[in-house]
């Protein structure tokens, strides 16, 4: 039996056909020529998100098109696009709260943790005193890269990456106004 590939699965069209492909192509494909509206970045993570999904946590490698077209959907309706799911529609968030992670690490100063953190959580505050559904935090890898002094990336930087992801779950658990609010760090 030939292995597949780690970024592919095996897509099962409305025929009956079974094709090997990439996540990404697939992802490419059902998005069209909105693809190139929309950063590379974004449609790699989402692409990657789905392929997890099915590979990791559900343990499939055969996947009808409609099933993966449905997950990628859920995965960016929660990055705030909006999206015509073919089943299901719900609404995108209607209030969508964003901050900037490198704004507020240049504010706080090259190397200094000490005070960022404490920014940080003022920002959640201010964000969820809107009484937002959504709080989108943008520029993280800029932001660890801007405090730790790093111009390439580290175990120092994936630390610290991890650390601010941790403490913005924490500070939003922690407000009382955040129980209808979902949370993206970018």
């Amino acid at each position: 039996m030939i292995q597949l590939n780690p970024d592919c699965l095996i897509f099962q069209t409305s025929d009956g056909e079974n094709i090997p492909c990439p996540a990404e192509l697939v992802t490419i494909e059902l998005i069209g020529d909105a693809a190139n509206l929309l950063d590379p970045e974004i449609i790699r993570n989402a692409s990657a998100a789905v392929l997890h999904y099915f590979r990791d946590e559900l343990g499939k490698n055969f996947v009808t098109v409609a099933e993966f077209s449905l997950a990628l959907e859920r995965v960016l309706r929660s990055f705030g696009f909006e999206v015509k799911a073919a089943q299901e529609a719900t609404p995108p968030p209607s209030q969508i709260e964003e901050a900037d992670l490198s704004r507020i690490a240049s504010e706080s100063g090259r190397g200094c943790e000490l005070f960022f953190f404490p920014h940080l959580r003022d920002e959640m505050r201010r964000c969820l005193s809107h009484s937002p559904e959504l709080i989108r935090f943008k520029g993280l890898r800029g932001c660890v890269k801007h405090l730790t002094g790093q111009r390439r990336w580290s175990r120092r930087c994936q630390k610290l990456n991890d650390q601010i992801v941790d403490y913005l779950r924490t500070c939003l658990t922690a407000e009382k106004q955040s129980a209808t609010c979902a949370l993206v760090v970018l």
